[in-house]
């Protein structure tokens, strides 16, 4: 179990690496946040209260560590440098005149004990950690830090209103057009059923893993390792199915590569099925924004609206996008308006795209295109809304 105490947002791009800093008297609190660092491949500094200033070598990890001198510190690698703080519940109180920053957590295995939450408050914690319920988000916390994330990136899920409807089409330009920009930029196909989007940009052959690989993933994927991984087509990296037989890869391993894909920052796009299993649940969890592509004729905006109900349980922010020709008494503003769903614009059509793609050249390359236009002011505006755009 975890808890989120609010402060003031702070939003930064820099990276900040090493392990974390333990505070703890508790020996038996120690052996459980020691083993959650070797699972997050972490090496920990160890003190019995707040660093002193006068630096000191870490205690090994296999005993006890000595008390240090009372008092707040600075000392390199100490209390305001780690990038991420465990404060044993027992150590509250002698952490109370340190100075206060963020990353600190308070860890405690009482799950009894209301006044956790004061202690929290007085020592300035951002979050409360109740052990055994909040391991794995204090692996992931830790591996964070250890692995080095700024900004996790922007991620955005395309999904067909209908069969047909160019939502392939339509992440793979944002995709092509991010990458273009200088965005850091990650692809992922999430319809095992559908053609495939290495297909699409023309790398079925590049080297490197696909989803089947990650079927077997359990808890944290790295996210350098993942991206490295995977093959690079076009300045991006993509991630899309085999053309073997069909692997299901199960929700949480889903969880553990989308999140790794997010710590990579600047842009994810993600190709969405339009069936709402568990495995899609996973991804629509961990996206900032959705576009829901819509061909401007009824029986499409009837269909679009049984999707947009299903998407709409798990995501907040579901926008569409039309692709015309219009139906009589259709436009942009009137299908938006049927769907309940604000307006993200409208998909141009782009001559000569199909021929493009039977020559191996991406939706959006032509950067003067007007799909590669629509992207890149798509991008202009999300990334400002959002603050993103760490590369």
């Amino acid at each position: 179990m975890t808890g989120t105490i609010d402060h003031e947002p702070t939003h930064t791009a820099a990276v900040r690496r090493g392990g974390p800093l333990i505070v703890t008297e508790d020996t038996e609190l120690l052996d459980d946040l020691l083993r959650l660092c070797a699972a997050a491949g972490a090496t920990p500094e160890v003190h019995h209260s707040v660093p002193s200033a006068r630096p000191e070598t870490p205690s090994p990890l296999t005993s006890r560590p000595p008390a240090p001198p009372p008092g707040p510190g600075t000392a390199p690698g100490g209390w305001e440098a780690a990038p991420l703080v465990l404060v044993g519940d027992d150590a509250a109180r002698r952490v109370r005149g340190a100075a206060r920053r963020r990353g600190v957590v308070l860890v405690s295995r009482d799950q009894d004990d209301p006044g956790v939450w004061q202690r929290a408050v007085e020592i300035g914690a951002d979050h409360v950690l109740l052990l055994p319920d909040g391991e794995q988000w204090l692996v992931d916390r830790i591996a964070d830090v250890a692995e080095g994330v700024g900004r996790p990136a922007l991620t955005v899920g395309v999904i067909g209103g209908r069969g047909g409807a160019g939502a392939s089409t339509l992440a793979c330009a944002l995709a092509v057009t991010a990458a273009r920009e200088g965005l850091r930029s990650l692809l992922v196909d999430a319809d095992p059923l559908g053609g495939g989007l290495d297909v699409l940009l023309g790398g079925e052959t590049a080297e490197g893993l696909r989803w089947p690989a990650f079927a077997a993933s359990r808890g944290r994927v790295g996210g350098g390792a993942l991206e490295e991984s995977l093959p690079e087509l076009h300045g991006l990296r993509v991630l899309s199915w085999d053309r073997g037989d069909r692997v299901a890869v199960p929700p949480q391993a889903v969880r553990a590569v989308l999140a790794a894909a997010r710590r990579g920052g600047g842009t994810v796009v993600v190709d969405l099925p339009r069936r709402i299993d568990d495995g899609t649940a996973e991804v629509l969890a961990q996206l900032d924004l959705g576009l829901l592509v819509v061909p401007a004729e009824l029986r499409a905006v009837a269909a679009a609206g049984r999707v947009a109900a299903a998407v709409g349980m798990v995501l907040r922010d579901l926008r569409v996008v039309t692709r015309g020709p219009y139906d009589s008494g259709l436009d942009d503003s009137e299908v938006a308006r049927l769907l309940g769903l604000p307006l993200a614009g409208e998909v141009p059509v782009e001559a000569g795209l199909l021929r493009a793609t039977d020559d191996r050249r991406p939706p959006g390359a032509s950067a003067r295109g007007p799909l590669a236009r629509f992207c890149r002011e798509f991008w202009d505006r999300a990334l400002v809304e959002t603050g993103g755009g760490a590369a």
